[in-house]
């Protein structure tokens, strides 16, 4: 009779597992991450004013607003299996619309003349939509720690060095991105040295 009580915690374990893995995929997914890092760099660039928020909007709208608007469609078209695109065969399309989009809306804001970290924001999203087009034609590097690695560093770059003691949760995403099975560990650690390398030398320089 013991031995039929002992495997239950066992089993118990790889099923909390995957619910924290996906909270954490869904949680630092790349549209919430840099939706939430466009409004913030605007509002700290024009000194918290409301011009600023409406900015960052402006930019969240061609950035994460229109791709990932694309992406729900094809889900529910059938074309593409989830909206964090799980297989790399699908996701060249979704990345090339992205591209696209962050382009026109970067020329848009040049234009209107938007604040220049935003501007150098964008720049880097679009560097790093080109890599990822070019990597994710024949091998499946993470976005997510990508993005998130990237995050990390313009949040230091931005409001202070201070940031960068939440380093250690960029290892939380990689583990629920291994533990869903989506990527390996070599493609989660590419993922994110490319994304640390392109913010800090793209927008470090450009901002």
């Amino acid at each position: 009779m013991g031995g039929g009580v002992e495997p239950r915690p066992v089993a118990a374990r790889p099923g909390r597992g995957l619910r924290v893995a996906r909270l954490v995929t869904e949680l630092t997914a790349p549209a919430v991450l840099v939706s939430l890092l466009m409004i913030a760099v605007s509002w700290h660039s024009t000194r918290g004013s409301a011009r600023g928020l409406l900015w960052g909007l402006l930019a969240t709208l061609f950035v994460t607003g229109i791709p990932f608007a694309y992406i729900v469609g094809g889900v529910r078209r059938g074309r593409l299996t989830d909206h964090h695109i799980g297989r790399r065969e699908q996701r060249r399309v979704p990345l090339l619309v992205g591209l696209g989009s962050v382009a026109a809306g970067l020329a848009l804001l040049v234009v209107l003349r938007a604040p220049r970290p935003l501007l150098a924001l964008a720049v880097a999203g679009l560097v790093g939509l080109v890599v990822a087009v070019s990597v994710s034609h024949w091998w499946k590097m993470s976005i997510h720690s990508a993005v998130s690695a990237g995050t990390l560093v313009i949040l230091a770059l931005t409001f202070g060095p201070g940031f960068l003691v939440a380093a250690p949760l960029l290892a939380v995403v990689g583990w629920s991105r291994v533990r869903l099975r989506d990527h390996t560990v070599s493609q989660v650690l590419a993922g994110g040295v490319l994304g640390a390398l392109i913010a800090a030398v793209v927008f470090g320089l450009l901002r």
